[in-house]
């Protein structure tokens, strides 16, 4: 079974094409990124007339101000710009561009498919360190900067999907990321869990990431491979086995590629390969180095005197 080809009404099809078109120009010009997603942000939230109205000395309400001033990515912050290794420059454009995909998904034309996905299509390609062509990615879909993700062409990102790049991720192409999916690219250490590592996560062509799973970081998940609905995956995912359940284990090999998958052990659990695939960092010199809980872990690690990853 495929799906039907939808479109929509030429009046609507040419105004799509304008506004992509137009969002597009600026951001690939030399315009600063903030003024871009303000403006874009001012427009689809129908907030024109009180923002040139506020930028004219006339009268808003406190309430009023907070709103136009947080159409301006400058104005806000967001969980990853706290994240102590992260690349400060690359974070910055990143940033405003995450702010514009959010508060887009917060629209009602959030739910018209059609405009959505190809809305997030033009920003995943400023966004993305790649990103391939048709793809499809459906509403509140998160990242940790965006910056650091690769994805291939015709790949399918359904609702509610976390894509954590705190350290690299690449996604191939044709696959296919269900609702609610985490995959993750950092850990956090087992003693103080705020000292963190990260990795580099691979989800490969034709792999199925379903229901609600979660793939652990430094994980692969091979190619034409099935990972079942909330199972987690905490190790390497063979190409063309289907796995399931916590943690993940192979159960199967899907039919017709019996001759060409690799064997697992008949537990059918899965090799973990994380520790080579650890992504290093420098921090600043000059850290404040502080336990955001405010706790004294004891034991035989002092948190404050953990070497800084490198």
């Amino acid at each position: 079974m495929t799906k039907r080809h939808v479109s929509l009404p030429s009046d609507a099809e040419e105004g799509l094409e304008a506004f992509l078109t137009e969002v597009d120009d600026r951001l690939s010009g030399p315009e600063d990124t903030c003024e871009v997603v303000r403006d874009t942000l001012v427009d689809l939230y129908g907030d024109r007339e009180a923002w040139e109205r506020w930028q004219a000395g006339g009268d808003v309400s406190p309430a009023e101000r907070v709103r136009l001033q947080g159409y301006d990515p400058c104005n806000s912050t967001i969980e990853s710009e706290y994240y102590a290794e992260k690349d400060e420059e690359r974070f910055r454009r990143s940033k405003h561009l995450q702010w514009l995909w959010r508060q887009f998904d917060a629209t009602p034309m959030a739910d018209n498919v059609d405009f959505a996905l190809r809305f997030r299509q033009m920003l995943a390609d400023h966004l993305f360190e790649e990103a391939g062509e048709n793809l499809r990615i459906f509403k509140d879909v998160s990242f940790s900067y965006g910056h650091n993700i690769t994805v291939g062409d015709n790949t399918v990102i359904h609702d509610d999907v976390h894509l954590d790049d705190r350290g690299r991720l690449d996604i191939g192409s044709r696959v296919s990321i269900s609702d609610g999916a985490h995959i993750y690219s950092h850990d956090h250490d087992i003693v103080d869990q705020t000292e963190v590592s990260n990795f580099h996560t691979v989800v490969e062509d034709d792999a199925r990431v379903t229901y609600d799973a979660m793939v652990r970081a430094g994980c692969t998940v091979g190619e034409n491979s099935v990972v079942g609905a909330r199972a987690v995956v905490q190790g390497d995912v063979p190409a063309h086995h289907v796995v399931v359940g916590m943690p993940a284990r192979s159960i199967a090999v899907k039919p017709g590629y019996e001759d060409v998958a690799e064997p697992v052990p008949e537990d059918g659990s899965l090799p973990n390969h994380q520790s080579d695939r650890e992504i290093p960092y420098d921090l600043p010199d000059d850290l404040d180095v502080f336990d955001e809980f405010g706790r004294d872990v004891g034991g035989p690690v002092d948190p404050h005197e953990r070497p800084h990853r490198r």
